[in-house]
Formats: structure tokens, sequence, C-alpha cells
């Protein structure tokens, strides 16, 4: 069930701030056995719902609940004082700056390792994309790449259009120069 606005909040960690999350729908597709139309079906569940408790499926008592044992997924929680503490303590035991994704992971990953197994976790996003979160943690900005100086400064260019995939394939096919 999707967060409803009441219960979805802005943090550091934007990209936490979601309530429907395209990866978990891709997720459910691979659960599901890659099968477009049983992910069809659950989000016509969720997108006739007229209630947030309505706007739901619920996988209990199928074999896709059973199946989730084979993805080992498990979950934890990560604050704005976590991410700033991941992101210090990495800094200075490693001399690597990382994102506010990216120590979310960590920490969590650090609390679900198990001991005999090494924790694997790759970096999601630049830490130039969260400075101010950067500087309040370790009390300088992050280095911004050369392709990204000066951004902000660039003309901004937006398009409204209609959601209509002939029109979409049009747009691209006139504005995208072709190989």
């Amino acid at each position: 069930r999707p967060r409803g606005t009441a219960h979805t909040y802005e943090t550091s960690s934007p990209s936490m701030d979601i309530s429907k999350a395209s990866n978990f729908e891709r997720f459910v597709f691979d659960l599901v056995g890659l099968d477009g139309a049983k992910v069809r079906e659950f989000w016509s569940k969720v997108d006739a719902g007229t209630t947030p408790d309505a706007a739901a499926f619920d996988i209990k008592g199928t074999p896709y609940w059973d199946a989730l044992n084979k993805f080992g997924i498990v979950s934890g929680k990560s604050t704005h004082q976590n991410r700033l503490n991941t992101i210090r303590e990495v800094w200075e035991e490693y001399g690597v700056m990382i994102d506010t994704h990216t120590a979310d992971g960590l920490k969590v990953g650090l609390e679900q390792r198990r001991p005999s197994l090494p924790l694997i976790c790759l970096e999601t996003a630049l830490p130039a994309k969260f400075a101010e979160t950067i500087q309040e943690a370790l009390g300088r900005l992050p280095e911004r790449p050369q392709a990204l100086e000066g951004i902000e400064d660039l003309p901004q260019r937006c398009e409204v259009m209609d959601a209509d995939v002939v029109k979409l394939k049009a747009f691209i096919s006139a504005n995208v120069p072709q190989k």
C-alpha cells in the first residue's frame, strides 16, 4: 500500500520520500516471475483504491508470499542524525565522502549484516547532490564534478505534453539527434 501524503515526509534522503516506488513495482515484477499481467492486476487494485487503506494489494497466503524468502529482504530505519553520523564515520575512517542514500543503505546494512559475511554497499548518488547535508555532517561542501559546475546558471527547458505515447515519440524524434 502506498503511503498517503499525510505519511510521506520530506527528509535529507529524498529518494526515500516517495509513496509509490517504481523500484518496488520492478521488484514485484521479479517476484511474480516476470508476469506483467499479474503486476497490472496488483497495481489496478492500488489505483482503484478510494482511500489509502483500500489502495493496496496483499500477497499473504499466495505462492508469492513464500517466494519472498528467496530474496532475503530485510528492512531498517535511518534518521537524519543516523545519516549525518554514517557520513561522518565513513569520512573519518576511510576518507570517502558518501551521499545520504548510501549512508542509509550502509547504516541499515551494517545493522542487518551477518557476522560471517562481508557487506557490499554500492554508492547510489553523488555527495554533491546533497551539499547541505554533507556540509552539516562534515563542515565542508562536497567536491562538485566539473561537468556540473555552473549548472544552475544554464537555461532550463521544459516541454509540457499530454500523456500520449505517439506525441512523445514524435517529440523525441524531432528533438533528439539521430546517430
